[in-house]
């Protein structure tokens, strides 16, 4: 199966949270014969296509006996941002049942505001004597943070959003000792008090769906980044280990800052690099010795050019939907990009008959950042940030071209695959 507009709104509709991504994408491994590894275990020496997960990451390889060749590396972040439930999230407010939510990310807050939400993300529950982690999906609309009536602005004009204050959500109106959580329990299975502790977020309901008179736009949440996801695991299924060992890396926690035991900032990708060397029957120096022949395409989003900011954009970097892949450039080093990584992604688009964008940011306005920097600094593989063009980034709604899909997996699947 190829990378298509339709089957990223199944994925993206199929994974309301990160760690329903590592479950969508550890089914469709699973269903092309790969074997998940857990860390605590040995790892095998035969050559094979194995993953393993944590938490909300996942890495995904295929290998062979040879304890020399080189990574090629696609990375992209399983979270977007959005509305998370506090600790104690029950509040009484004027009549109203109200959930505390505190947002996670950069999230445009404005764009969440009149929404049915649902609720998503794991319950850590109480086991005989330990904890089971079980997913928790409430695709019902729950939750809804209501706007302030234009009657009751300053000015008629605009509302600023104080995030403390102004994305609570409202749940109900009557019976004020009901608990929420006592709600997410019920829908779980689980008693309320086995549950001892939760990773909850909010998403919205609206489906996924292709738009336009011609039905060449992507109308879905989460293409921030769940399109590099999608378009990172269509091309490793299609491809086979050879002078390089495909790998896929999915983690956790890029939107705020990748400083967790899973995310890009952690040792994951490194552990996992150095134990498929160690279990093929290599060494420590021939992991060492792969590095430097190894090179990583740091997968996230880019800005299209947008009809009604156009001067928001670099002059003379047009960047247009459906108008292939984005090689995303800043010397600042807010991306990774060289000119020997930009070179290689050109030449993967170029092996995979798909046209090649090139972005810079403006000067004068600062600059988003990827896995890209980190992943390069932490593991010293020289590293190319690329990505698909979109509209709404980090709003509750984004919008990309739907021919997109399909162009930015074969030049991923080219680069993990060079001729």
């Amino acid at each position: 199966m190829s990378a298509s507009a339709e089957g990223l709104c199944e994925f993206i509709d199929a994974s309301p949270s990160p760690y329903h991504v590592c479950a969508t994408v550890a089914d469709r491994l699973r269903a092309a014969g790969f074997v998940e590894l857990l860390e605590r275990d040995p790892w095998p020496g035969a050559a094979g296509d194995y993953f393993t997960v944590r938490a909300g990451s996942l890495i995904a390889w295929r290998t062979t006996a040879d304890t020399g060749a080189g990574f090629r590396i696609v990375g992209a972040h399983t979270d977007s941002p959005n509305l998370r439930v506090k600790e104690h999230p029950d509040r009484f407010v004027a009549g109203w049942r109200v959930v505390a939510l505190q947002p996670y990310g950069g999230v445009w807050l404005n764009s969440w505001l009149d929404r049915d939400l649902g609720l998503s993300g794991r319950l850590s529950v109480r086991s005989g004597s330990g904890l089971e982690h079980r997913l928790i999906r409430i695709d019902e609309p729950v939750l809804r943070v209501p706007q302030l009536a234009i009657h009751l602005a300053e000015d008629r004009k605009s509302v600023t959003l104080n995030p403390q204050q102004h994305v609570n959500a409202v749940w109900g109106v009557a019976d004020r000792d009901r608990a929420f959580l006592d709600h997410v329990a019920d829908h779980a299975g689980v008693a309320a008090a086995d549950v001892l502790g939760f990773d909850l977020m909010t998403h919205d309901l609206a489906p996924s769906q292709l738009i336009g008179s011609d039905r060449d736009l992507i109308s879905a949440p989460r293409l921030d980044n769940q399109a590099s996801c999608y378009a990172g695991l269509e091309a490793l299924l299609s491809v086979e280990p050879g002078d390089h060992l495909p790998v896929l890396a999915l983690f956790d926690h890029e939107e705020v800052g990748s400083t967790s035991d899973a995310g890009a900032q952690s040792e994951l990708l490194l552990t996992v690099l150095e134990r498929i060397t160690l279990a093929a029957g290599g060494t420590r120096e021939d992991f060492l010795r792969r590095l430097p022949g190894s090179m990583v395409a740091s997968g996230d989003m880019a800005h299209a050019t947008h009809p009604n900011y156009p001067d928001r954009h670099e002059p003379g970097h047009l960047i247009e939907v459906n108008g292939g892949p984005v090689l995303k450039v800043q010397p600042n080093l807010r991306y990774a990009t060289d000119g020997r990584t930009a070179a290689a992604f050109a030449l993967a688009c170029q092996q995979a008959g798909v046209p090649l964008q090139r972005y810079e940011h403006r000067a004068d306005l600062p600059c988003g950042s990827t896995i890209g920097p980190m992943t390069s600094a932490r593991t010293g593989i020289p590293t190319v940030d690329v990505g698909a063009p979109q509209l709404a980034m980090h709003s509750a709604r984004e919008l990309m071209g739907a021919a997109d899909v399909t162009s930015y997996s074969a030049a991923l699947r080219a680069f993990l695959s060079p001729a």
